[in-house]
């Protein structure tokens, strides 16, 4: 039985500049993420980076998520080849790779995640993404089909952000404003106005290349101000040990 490729919907929200509302999956654990899934978000975030995920605690996840409308991002630990090939080849299309700081980098990150000549994809035939070798064009349209977010959180990202905006192949940037307040001296604050100066010089960048913006907004308040700023992405933060964001009504909302 032949079956076909998906076409990534979260991707072409992307390029239409659409408002996405998503949600951290912090928890490495099915039925939260499954939860979550029902709530009605854009897009989820399975977090490779910080919480306690791997490949092993992620194929559980992703199944859990079959049924949901939700585009379903990892955030891989590090900005690795080989790591986002496992991430591939268990059935991620969606990459959110932190700590990105030159368009080298951002290439690189493309890269990864595109079979030649494109790209330095490794070549399995037979796995969870490409339903085990029964998606007849998956070589085709594969490259095509994914999308690369990439994470400016440093001083020397915010410096290169226009470069990296502009990459072939990248997505959309994302902020962590978390790292990017510890890189400029402001550790805890990621309200401090050299902090939210260097946020919205990101923004602008990203715009300027006609590329969508996100970042984390822990309260209500804040993705209202960072949506006024005119990024596209949103995250709602999860909590570990509480799903606090996880009312369709508060997506609706914000």
């Amino acid at each position: 039985m032949d079956n076909a490729i998906f076409p990534n919907k979260f991707k072409a929200a992307l390029a239409a500049h659409q408002v996405q509302i998503g949600c951290w999956c912090a928890l490495a654990n099915p039925i939260s993420t499954e939860v979550l899934g029902l709530a009605g978000f854009d897009w989820l975030v399975l977090d490779a980076e910080h919480a306690p995920n791997d490949v092993t605690t992620l194929i559980p996840q992703l199944m859990a998520l079959k049924g949901s409308s939700s585009a379903q991002v990892v955030r891989v630990p590090t900005n690795e080849p080989i790591i986002i090939k496992r991430m591939l080849d268990i059935g991620f299309y969606n990459f959110l790779v932190p700590f990105v700081e030159t368009a080298e980098q951002a290439a690189q990150a493309v890269a990864s995640t595109r079979y030649p000549p494109e790209g330095i994809r490794g070549v399995s035939v037979s796995h969870r993404g490409n339903m085990f070798g029964t998606v007849p064009d998956y070589f085709a349209q594969s490259n095509k089909n994914i999308s690369i977010l990439v994470q400016i959180e440093s001083q020397t990202g915010v410096d290169n952000v226009e470069a990296i905006a502009a990459t072939e192949g990248v997505d959309g940037v994302f902020v962590g404003p978390s790292d990017l307040a510890a890189a400029l001296g402001h550790l805890g604050n990621a309200a401090h106005p050299e902090v939210q100066r260097a946020i919205q010089h990101i923004f602008a960048s990203a715009k300027k290349h006609g590329k969508p913006s996100g970042i984390l907004a822990p309260v209500e308040a804040d993705a209202r101000r960072y949506l006024e700023w005119g990024r596209d992405l949103r995250r709602r933060w999860q909590r570990s040990g509480r799903l606090p964001f996880c009312n369709p009504e508060t997506c609706r909302r914000v």
